[in-house]
């Protein structure tokens, strides 16, 4: 991540962390249990993993500067996301990366995924949410970091070629940022949530697995 970037493009927004408390509450406290094991990677400033309540939290970020965001009991690691080799074999039962691997090479992209199916467990799963570039083409290189182009049906088919079974994918999940015109609001973001209708939705979201040998 270039010089600046977190003072400019991706500076303190207190609405984001709005945002992940009502994900949180809404959707992910359904899928991470209280004894499980989570990896945040490019955790950024904290605010998914903040929000979660897990026995273990693990979070990486090639950022000096995240730690000191991170809440207390959070396990941080300063360093490139490929690089797993401080995490256990099989330890981690949820594995996230929010508007993560368009900043990375396709390359890269393969090692963390290679990488993940060391650490995650028999029942791990990988969850990712970032752009979707079917639908938010316009905005897409607003941000300068952007490097990789994913909609839902390239990112799956590339999780597929990398040895993993894609389980849920949801070409729209939420707006495309927190600077959209929709209010920021934990009941708004419920309902929408639950809502077959998702205007100005330019996120996607896909769960997937390692395919395992018999």
């Amino acid at each position: 991540m270039t010089t600046g970037y977190h003072e400019t493009r991706f500076a303190e927004d207190k609405r984001r962390n709005v945002v992940w408390g009502a994900l949180w509450r809404s959707y992910f406290s359904k899928h991470i249990g209280p004894e499980d094991c989570v990896l945040d990677l490019g955790a950024g400033r904290g605010e998914f993993t903040n929000n979660v309540t897990a026995k273990r939290r693990i979070a990486i970020d090639m950022w000096p500067g995240f730690p000191e965001l991170m809440a207390s009991g959070v396990e941080t690691i300063v360093g490139d996301i490929a690089d797993l080799n401080a995490v256990a074999d099989g330890s981690v039962d949820f594995a996230f990366a929010s508007n993560v691997f368009e900043h990375v090479t396709q390359d890269h992209f393969a090692a963390t995924l290679k990488g993940l199916k060391r650490v995650l467990s028999a029942k791990g799963r990988l969850t990712i949410l970032q752009p979707n570039y079917r639908y938010a083409v316009r905005e897409y290189f607003d941000d300068y970091t952007h490097i990789a182009i994913w909609s839902h049906v390239s990112i799956a088919d590339f999780l597929e070629a990398n040895g993993y079974e894609v389980v849920d994918i949801r070409p729209k999940f939420l707006p495309l940022t927190v600077k959209s015109r929709l209010p920021v609001h934990p009941f708004l973001i419920r309902s929408y949530l639950a809502s077959p209708f998702k205007p100005l939705a330019k996120q996607m979201l896909i769960v997937a697995k390692p395919r395992r040998e018999p």
